[in-house]
C-alpha cells in the first residue's frame, strides 16, 4: 500500500509526464510551421514518449490500490524565436523532470517504499538518457549555428535520430 504522501507524489508527477507530453506536442507543431518536419517528428515523438510516462505511473498505482487523479495543466509555450530556444527550453524541461523524479525517488526512500524505490529507478535511468540527448543536440545546433542554411542541416541531422530511439 503506498502512503498518502506518496500517492500525492506520484500523482504530481503524472501531471509533469502529461504537461511534458503537451510542450512536446506544441514543439511540434512550432517546428511544423517553421518547415522542420523532421524536428517536427522529433518533438512528436517525444511528446508520445512522455504520455506513456504517464501511463505508467498511473497504472502503477492503480495496481498498488492507489487512485491516480489528473490534475489541472498549464498551457504549454506556443512561440519560439530560434530551433536553438525550442532545444534550451526541452533540456532545461528534462532537467525540471529529472529533479521531480530525484524527489520521488527521496520519498520511497524516506518512506522505506521499497517497491516503488525499485520501480522509480527505470524513471531515474530515463532521465539520463533524456538529458543527454538533449545536451548533444544542443551540441550539434552550436556546431552547425542557426542561419538559414544552418536549419536545413538541423533539420536533416534531427532526422537521423527520428525513430532511432525507438529501436534503441
Amino acid at each position: 500500500m503506498l502512503s498518502e504522501k506518496m500517492v500525492s507524489k506520484l500523482n504530481d508527477q503524472i501531471g509533469v509526464e502529461f504537461f511534458s507530453s503537451n510542450i512536446y506536442l506544441q514543439m511540434s507543431a512550432w517546428c511544423d510551421s517553421q518547415g522542420l518536419e523532421n524536428c517536427a517528428s522529433f518533438f512528436r515523438e517525444h511528446a508520445t514518449e512522455e504520455m506513456t510516462h504517464m501511463h505508467k505511473i498511473f497504472d502503477y498505482m492503480c495496481e498498488k490500490g492507489a487512485m491516480p487523479v489528473i490534475g489541472e495543466l498549464a498551457k504549454p509555450k506556443d512561440n519560439y524565436a530560434t530551433i536553438h530556444d525550442v532545444f534550451e527550453e526541452a533540456y532545461e524541461h528534462e532537467k525540471f523532470v529529472t529533479s521531480t523524479i530525484n524527489d520521488l525517488v527521496s520519498v520511497a526512500y524516506e518512506e522505506k517504499d521499497w517497491a516503488t524505490f525499485n520501480y522509480l529507478q527505470w524513471f531515474v535511468a530515463e532521465q539520463v538518457e533524456e538529458e543527454a540527448l538533449f545536451g548533444k543536440v544542443l551540441d550539434k545546433i552550436k556546431l552547425i549555428g542557426t542561419g538559414g542554411e544552418s536549419l536545413y542541416f538541423i533539420d536533416q541531422e534531427i532526422g537521423t535520430l527520428v525513430g532511432a530511439e525507438a529501436e534503441a
